[in-house]
């Protein structure tokens, strides 16, 4: 499903960190700990110091937006989108930043394994210096039936299959999030086959609107977000675009995503947005803008059919259920 923030990168001067205060943080952090040991500092005062510390990626932000991707409405504002998340790892309500801030997103790496020319990981700072950053503009669709448009800064995942090097017999990309219990509570209930799993086929991972987000706008995207690696796939319902990805494996099979495995009637491996296709529960026909609460009509591929349609034009493909 998919997954709101407030446009904190454009600041006057006289707002930024002053040098000597910056290069007195890692001092400050050492004294925290030592305060903690002491039994002077309650122990979650470092923590919420050690969250202040810079992300180690936040000088590649703004990057160069992408004028290739244009949107037919306003884009939704940061403080909007931030709080309108479906993200059950942290809850089921919408407005699950602080929960999703306890995940610790540095270090992180990402596996890559299955059929590719030599199984790998990498840390997800290694992984952003080898990809070519630029920021897009998009509408998201969730099949709850409300749509927003954001824009993420992220790489196209056809470079990251690159990267990847996988094998001729490989026919989809596995995802597989994070799994941490301690952290995020939805984890812990048993109704849920955590982690979450989603997939696409491999003409999917490699079309040009398949983008691995890593920012939002124009700074290192918070953890609601799906912080530090998502997908973004704006011609398919949100609950495709999977969050907090950890491993990539390239298989021959289809692999059985997350909501797929919990009800397939209601959440299918493709997921493709069609407003003539309802959810089992409600309309697909219209669509709810999170920012305005106005309605407007759901668009075929989300609006996306140029870049998409052909890849379901396969005979192959007649009598699937590529819409839910």
């Amino acid at each position: 499903m998919l997954i709101k923030s407030k446009r904190g990168w454009e600041i006057p001067e006289r707002d930024a960190t002053p040098e000597a205060a910056y290069l007195s943080r890692r001092s400050l952090l050492g004294a925290g700990a030592g305060l903690i040991g002491a039994g002077l500092l309650p122990a979650g005062a470092l923590a919420q110091r050690a969250a202040d510390v810079p992300d180690p990626s936040a000088g590649l932000y703004p990057a160069k937006r992408n004028p290739r991707y244009t949107l037919d409405r306003p884009l939704t504002p940061e403080k909007d989108a931030s709080t309108v998340n479906n993200y059950y790892e942290f809850g089921t309500n919408y407005d699950v930043g602080k929960a999703a801030a306890k995940l610790k997103v540095r270090p992180w790496t990402v596996t890559f394994d299955g059929l590719v020319e030599q199984p790998r990981q990498v840390g997800i700072d290694d992984l952003l210096k080898a990809m070519p950053l630029e920021e897009r503009v998009y509408r998201h669709r969730c099949v709850e039936a409300w749509s927003m448009a954001v824009p993420w800064t992220g790489f196209p995942m056809k470079a990251l299959v690159e990267y990847a090097r996988p094998l001729s017999g490989a026919k989809y990309v596995r995802m597989e999030t994070f799994l941490d219990r301690a952290v995020a509570p939805g984890q812990s209930g048993r109704f849920y086959p955590w982690p979450y799993v989603e997939g696409l086929s491999m003409a999917e991972a490699t079309n040009e609107l398949a983008f691995l987000v890593t920012g939002i706008y124009g700074k290192p995207a918070p953890n609601q977000f799906g912080a530090p690696l998502r997908l973004a796939t704006p011609w398919k319902y949100g609950f495709k675009s999977i969050k907090a990805i950890v491993k990539f494996s390239f298989v021959a099979e289809q692999p059985k995503t997350f909501w797929e495995g919990i009800q397939s009637s209601e959440y299918g491996f493709w997921a493709n947005v069609n407003p003539q296709v309802p959810h089992p529960r409600w309309s697909q026909a219209t669509e709810k803008d999170i920012a305005t609460g106005e309605r407007r009509p759901t668009l075929l591929y989300n609006g996306y059919g140029e870049f998409v349609s052909s890849l379901y034009d396969d005979p192959a493909f007649k009598g699937q259920k590529l819409f839910m």
